[in-house]
C-alpha cells in the first residue's frame, strides 16, 4: 500500500488538488480537508473551478468514489465546476463501473481540463 499525499494550490486557471497514493477508507480523511479547502479557494476564485489530478493515484476504493462525488456536488451548489484527471483503469475503472462517469467530468490530463474552461 503507498502512502497518500494531497496537496492543493491556487493557479490563475483553476485551483489544482493534486493527489498520489492509494485512496480508501484508510486514507481519504488525508484527501476529504483538501478538497474542501480548495472548493472554499475556488469559491473566491474568478474561475470557480476545481481540478483533481488522480493521475498518481495507485488504487481508488469506494470512499475515494464517495469523496469525489461528494466534492462534485458541494461544488455543484456553490456553482464550482469539478473535474477529475485521470487516465488509467486504477481509477477509471471503479468510476466507470459505478456508472459515474456519467456525473463526473473526466480529462486525461490537467492540461485538457483547464483548456476545457479557456474555450467556454
Amino acid at each position: 500500500m503507498e502512502l497518500l499525499a494531497v496537496h492543493h494550490e491556487a493557479w490563475d486557471e483553476a485551483v489544482l488538488v493534486r493527489v498520489k497514493g492509494d485512496v480508501d477508507s484508510s486514507t481519504v480523511d488525508r484527501l476529504t480537508p483538501h478538497l474542501s479547502a480548495a472548493l472554499q479557494v475556488a469559491a473566491a476564485h474568478p474561475a470557480r473551478l476545481v481540478v483533481v489530478d488522480l493521475q498518481p493515484v495507485t488504487f481508488f476504493g469506494s470512499a475515494a468514489l464517495h469523496a469525489m462525488l461528494g466534492c462534485h456536488e458541494e461544488g455543484q451548489q456553490a456553482g464550482t465546476s469539478v473535474r477529475l484527471v485521470a487516465d488509467h483503469d486504477q481509477v477509471l475503472r471503479p468510476i466507470r463501473v459505478t456508472e459515474l462517469d456519467r456525473v463526473l467530468e473526466i480529462y486525461p490530463t490537467v492540461f485538457d481540463a483547464l483548456q476545457r474552461s479557456q474555450r467556454q
